[in-house]
Parts: C-alpha cells; sequence; structure tokens
C-alpha cells in the first residue's frame, strides 16, 4: 500500500497509520489487531465470531451483561471486537431505557404500542448487527445512545 510521511509520523494513503514493526505481507492473524481494517475480508475469523457474539448474545437473555464481558475482556486485545461490543453494550443500555419509558407509558394506552414497536425494532437491528459483525463490516446502530465513547 503507497504510504506518505508528515515529517513525523508515516500514513497510508487511506488515512491509516501502519503498526510499527508489521510488514505489509502479514494479515490480521499475525499481530494483535490494534487497528479496524478498512476491508471486511481482511478481519481475521475469530474477531468475527467475538464480534457477532456480542451483537448476538442479548438474544440468550444476557442483556447489556453480555457484551458488557465482551467489551471488558477483548477491548485491549482487539479494535475490532472492541467496536461491536461498545456498539452492542450501547445499544442495550439504550434499548433498557427505551423499554422502561414504554413500561412507564402503559398507564396511558401508548405504551402498550410503543412497547411493541420497540421491541420489534430492537429484534431486527441487532439481527442485523450480528449479520454486520460476522461478515466483517461496521455496523451502527440508529437511535444508540452513546453511553460509552470511542477509546482515545
Amino acid at each position: 500500500m503507497p504510504m506518505v510521511s508528515d515529517g513525523e509520523r508515516t500514513l497510508h494513503i487511506d488515512g491509516s497509520v501502519p503498526i510499527i514493526g508489521v510488514d505489509e505481507e502479514e494479515t490480521m492473524d499475525d499481530y494483535d489487531r490494534r487497528t479496524i481494517p478498512h476491508d471486511p475480508r481482511e478481519v481475521a475469523s475469530d474477531s468475527r465470531g467475538w464480534a457477532a457474539a456480542a451483537q448476538l448474545v442479548p438474544f440468550v437473555g444476557l442483556s447489556f451483561v453480555g457484551p458488557l464481558i465482551i467489551w471488558l475482556i477483548k477491548r485491549d486485545e482487539d479494535a475490532y471486537v472492541e467496536y461491536h461490543a461498545r456498539e452492542a453494550l450501547n445499544f442495550q443500555i439504550s434499548l433498557l431505557i427505551y423499554l422502561i419509558v414504554s413500561a412507564i407509558l402503559i398507564i396511558i394506552l401508548i405504551g402498550l404500542v410503543l412497547l411493541a414497536v420497540v421491541a420489534i425494532y430492537a429484534f431486527v437491528v441487532m439481527i442485523v448487527a450480528g449479520v454486520k459483525a460476522a461478515t466483517g463490516s461496521l455496523f451502527r446502530y440508529p437511535l444508540s445512545i452513546r453511553f460509552i465513547g470511542e477509546p482515545s
């Protein structure tokens, strides 16, 4: 990949920063994955598995606990898994808030409709997020509050 230098650091043409000590010929499996690759084909299969698990584990009843555990375990090891676990965690916390508000609004009957809409929405976007994670793509939940921001 062509690179340019600004005097202080070397950058790839696409704006990513190469990892020191990694040859361009190496794959994602050859180092500790501190950057998210631009090409989905470059995401390692174990990273895809962890990311898909972070997105889909709430279906087994672990709500925000599953993505939280995966995020805490993998956040320093793999940027791709960290991204998906963080997105899933933010969405699950947002979803919990939306469900609580819907439950409160049941008193005035609009909550029943709102509860159904929120449940269907959550089901659909969680499946889409799981598929995107498993294929090596990034996914950002719409209507999700960003409680946990990007790492600095």
